[in-house]
């Protein structure tokens, strides 16, 4: 028994896994329904805009206990039974947004210091043709076209190893997006790297207001 209960595991274990142009996988209804409305409602009051860490945001409820559930090792394990590869090993980094700029959102592969990124989305409704919807991207530079496109709906998760052609991005999109990130890194010092530069940026959005 893995011991989770808030995320739908026959849902992530049934999503497939795709190879081209990356390694990802796609998986809708990944929270059990039962739980949503209260991870709603949990869900931090995020005041300002980017990602921030877990040790930066006041967590309570059922939004906590899946945090908890994401970081585990029991469901490092399932998704690297999917991919192949280990990441129990791997040091976990979990951001949570709420308030997306137009800046965001721009084309990369993410640092090769990254093993893989994980992303659940949490909003009840996204009624933007395209802006604010991750894609899977071909190159650097292109929105189109894509492999396929990312609704940021309550309980859909997507996930991709990191490579050197992990191209994604959405097109600009200002508002409420609540998304959560985690992210399995190479090594606890990379960790810690991460989560200073990220205290760093959000202490400077503070001061300069961007």
């Amino acid at each position: 028994m893995s011991g989770l209960s808030i995320l739908n595991l026959d849902a992530v274990r049934a999503a497939p896994v795709s190879r081209a142009p990356y390694t990802y996988f796609l998986g809708n209804d990944v929270l059990n329904r039962g739980a949503i409305d209260e991870i709603r409602q949990d869900f931090p009051a995020i005041a300002k805009p980017g990602y921030l860490t877990v040790d930066e945001v006041a967590l309570k409820g059922r939004f906590k206990a899946l945090i908890e559930e994401l970081e585990s090792d029991a469901f490092s394990r399932i998704l690297g039974e999917k991919f192949g590869i280990d990441l129990v090993s791997c040091p976990r980094l979990t951001t949570i947004m709420k308030k997306s700029q137009p800046k965001y959102g721009s084309i990369h592969t993410d640092g090769p210091s990254k093993v893989m990124t994980l992303l659940v989305y949490m909003n009840d409704a996204w009624d933007a043709p395209a802006a604010g919807r991750l894609r899977v991207l071909y190159d650097g530079k292109n929105y189109e076209p894509f492999a396929v496109e990312v609704p940021p709906t309550m309980g859909t998760m997507f996930a991709f190893l990191r490579a050197d052609n992990s191209w994604h991005g959405h097109e600009p999109f200002e508002g409420e997006r609540r998304v959560v990130q985690v992210a399995w890194v190479k090594d606890a010092a990379e960790l810690e790297r991460k989560k200073k530069r990220n205290r760093t940026a959000q202490f400077l959005k503070g001061i300069f207001g961007r």
